[in-house]
């Protein structure tokens, strides 16, 4: 562990919900998947514990 969760991180996981959640409902559109693939590949760089992960979007969620 021992990662920081910065700011930064926060914002990328909250762009990574959102773009899923429109998405969802506007399924089918090329560049609502490439950003979600861009925002993954960002979030995934950061080899973060599941612990870390569940605390990252805990913040998101709350608006950090």
């Amino acid at each position: 562990m021992g990662h920081t969760i910065t700011d930064d991180l926060v914002r990328t996981q909250r762009a990574w919900t959102e773009t899923y959640q429109q998405l969802a409902e506007q399924p089918g559109r090329t560049v609502l998947r490439r950003r979600l693939l861009c925002l993954s590949r960002a979030l995934a760089e950061e080899r973060l514990s599941p612990t870390e992960r569940m605390e990252l979007r805990r913040l998101a969620r709350e608006g950090r």
